[in-house]
């Protein structure tokens, strides 16, 4: 069984447009308060005082009330639609690699020949600036950018004269990128291999779905605050559409969840 999930994309992409319609819902209220506080002054002329004592004056005072009421609700509609607004457009753009992502292993790779690729270009870099103390010449680096280099180098500190343009933490952390997407792809090929499981236990199952993807906990009846709390701190969230306490299918979240199982029979 692949890993993850074959409607990734369509769940993607309906996260997005629900932040979205709930951005363009937030700003519709806000204008709608705006409104209302438009209203409330209405009969009121601009920059009129308060007359006290006049039998306006309970009026025009419930009349700024309202204002004021209805503006403030129409800044916090505002406020919220920016932030939903924000978090629909962070959705869209993140490139991150879900392991929920059918394509998950071809794009890890992917990623992984890129980084690769990258510190030997590095690796190189250096090795020609400590052998020739100048860029010029190096194979597919026109003149302008050894240049520029050559100049950036005349500055820079002694110990990265002396062992190139890129810095030492430079490699180091690319090499530590290289060794992280290794070990994901690692624990995907593990997972890829792992099969589907339902364990029951006193009150409820243990299920590892293949097909959403997901550990899940599905008790007989409502869990105690304490096995609730339990859950929580271990990663798994309570899923209306799923009946069912999950986090997302890992080699980790199943070990945890087997783990857990003594825990809630002993928990009441």
């Amino acid at each position: 069984m692949a890993i993850g999930r074959s409607d990734h994309e369509e769940r993607k992409e309906d996260r997005i447009n629900y932040l979205a319609e709930k951005a363009v819902k937030a700003k519709k209220e806000s204008n709608r308060h705006v409104q209302r506080s438009i209203d409330a002054g209405r009969g009121i002329e601009f920059g009129q005082p308060i007359l006290v004592g006049h039998h306006s004056e309970k009026r025009h005072r419930a009349a700024i009330r309202k204002q004021d009421e209805a503006m403030q609700k129409a800044m916090a509609e505002n406020d919220k639609s920016d932030y939903y607004q924000s978090r629909a457009e962070a959705a869209a753009g993140n490139n991150s690699i879900s392991g929920d992502d059918p394509e998950a292993v071809n794009k890890y790779k992917e990623k992984l020949a890129k980084l690769e690729a990258f510190q030997e270009y590095m690796k190189a870099i250096n090795s020609y600036w400590r052998k020739h103390k100048t860029m010029k010449g190096y194979p597919g680096l026109v003149d302008s950018d050894a240049e520029q280099i050559d100049e950036r180098m005349k500055t820079a500190y002694s110990w990265v004269q002396k062992s190139g343009p890129y810095e030492s933490w430079r490699l180091s952390n690319n090499n530590a990128e290289i060794n992280r997407i290794k070990e994901k792809l690692k624990n995907l090929s593990q997972l890829d291999s792992m099969a589907a499981e339902i364990i029951t236990f006193k009150g409820g199952e243990m299920r590892v779905s293949l097909d959403i993807n997901r550990v899940q906990f599905i008790f007989d009846g409502k869990p105690s605050d304490e096995i609730r709390s339990l859950l929580k701190h271990n990663g798994f969230r309570w899923a209306p559409s799923e009946g069912a306490w999950q986090r997302q299918r890992t080699r980790n979240a199943v070990c945890i969840a087997k783990g857990l199982i003594p825990k809630l029979e002993d928990t009441k």
